[in-house]
């Protein structure tokens, strides 16, 4: 059953179509990563799906209900980690439960010690590493109560060991908790890597060109990277996209 449905949407600024007739739906569990040209409207789609924007037509749909235009019913993490420097590392990721009238410490306490932030509890976000900051504002996103993760591209500004480390500790953080992800990402590496199914947009106006359904195993290490069917599946995303240009 479809968690999250996005129907016939269309958005244009101005005389300038963005997106156009685009529709797609991911399931409870699933990990989609959504790739497209620069510009092709990516981030205007997690901003429709958040109820930052509204739609020219077209509909949103969670479950069962219409959420088109409205806020509150996604977690969403953009390109930079947006820590409240004036709060610690536990109260930031308590923030996205303290908006909703809730608030666990034990349990966010318990994921910031699998993320490797258990001696950081304390600390403000200007004494942490940019992997560091990533980790804490992806367990604020997992703590959040909505059921649907929106990642904008939440790795691009690290370096490249970093990034795969990052991705590894993802993987690892989702195989546990199983939250349905929506992830934006440039690199079709890290669509493969992470994903399920990757979703790819042509220029724009957007709308949806290919989904693929990523034929790999769980869980996956990062030899999965050197296989023979990986290379040959990134050459396939790849003239995908290329063909989107």
């Amino acid at each position: 059953m479809s968690l999250l449905t996005v129907k016939n949407l269309t958005k244009q600024f101005g005389n300038n179509p963005v997106i156009q007739h685009l529709s797609f739906s991911i399931n409870e569990g699933e990990f989609v990563s959504i790739l497209g040209p620069s510009g092709s409207g990516k981030s205007t789609l997690f901003h429709l799906i958040g109820g930052i924007l509204s739609p020219n037509t077209g509909s949103i749909q969670l479950a069962d209900q219409e959420i088109t235009g409205n806020r509150g019913h996604i977690s969403y993490m953009p390109q930079t980690p947006s820590l409240l420097p004036w709060r610690t590392v536990l109260q930031n990721v308590l923030l996205g439960q303290e908006l909703h009238g809730k608030k666990d410490k034990e349990k966010a306490k318990e994921m910031l010690q699998i993320a490797g932030l258990e001696q950081y509890i304390d600390a403000f976000p200007h004494e942490l590493s940019g992997g560091m900051k990533q980790r804490a504002a992806f367990i604020r996103a997992l703590q959040s109560p909505q059921p649907v993760i929106c990642l904008d591209e939440p790795f691009s500004a690290l370096d490249e060991l970093t990034r795969l480390d990052m991705q590894k500790w993802l993987l690892s953080i989702w195989e546990e908790y199983r939250r349905t992800i929506l992830f934006i990402t440039h690199n079709i590496e890290e669509a493969l890597f992470l994903s399920d199914r990757i979703i790819i947009l042509s220029n724009k106006p957007a709308n949806v060109k290919d989904d693929f359904l990523v034929p790999f195993d769980r869980p996956r290490s990062e030899e999965l990277l050197l296989q023979e069917d990986f290379l040959h599946w990134k050459k396939k995303v790849h003239f995908s996209l290329k063909g989107s240009d």
